[in-house]
């Protein structure tokens, strides 16, 4: 299985290569004024309204710092319901592509966060998958993706 490996705050984690559409520089997010803290703002992707989920502060940490290779992950997000949605991963220290073996995947043992899936261990460390379907608590993604013809 390949993934995206980038940091949350110290540490190494992957998201499926199978649910990333795209990988952005960072840019200037809208900022949603009283919106959760975990999100990071609004990306203008093509006239299109991608909201932005800062992966630190869904962690539970501070944002992280702008590095040089801190990227915004477009990520296609399938809703329990089964509906899918653009979501934009602001990712510290994007480092690639990275094969890895299926079978070599350990559960964690620790339920910390509930987006956060099963580790590898590798010559660079301990790697942890970042469940995409588990990343948004319902009221967030009722917050996030409206239905197309709900009234404002």
């Amino acid at each position: 299985m390949k993934l995206l490996v980038f940091h949350i705050g110290a540490d190494r984690y992957g998201l499926r290569l199978r649910d990333v559409v795209r990988v952005l520089p960072l840019v200037e997010l809208k900022q949603l004024p009283l919106a959760p803290d975990m999100v990071a703002g609004l990306l203008d992707l093509h006239g299109a309204s991608v909201p932005v989920i800062d992966l630190c502060r869904a962690a539970g940490l501070p944002s992280g710092e702008d590095h040089f290779d801190t990227r915004i992950i477009v990520a296609d997000y399938v809703a329990p319901e089964g509906t899918h949605h653009q979501l934009g991963l602001r990712a510290e220290r994007v480092q690639g592509v990275q094969e890895v073996r299926e079978e070599l995947l350990l559960d964690s043992g620790v339920q910390a966060a509930p987006f956060l899936g099963q580790v590898v261990s590798d010559g660079h460390g301990m790697l942890q998958l970042v469940e995409l379907t588990q990343l948004l608590p319902a009221e967030l993604r009722a917050l996030l993706f409206q239905p197309a013809n709900s009234a404002a």
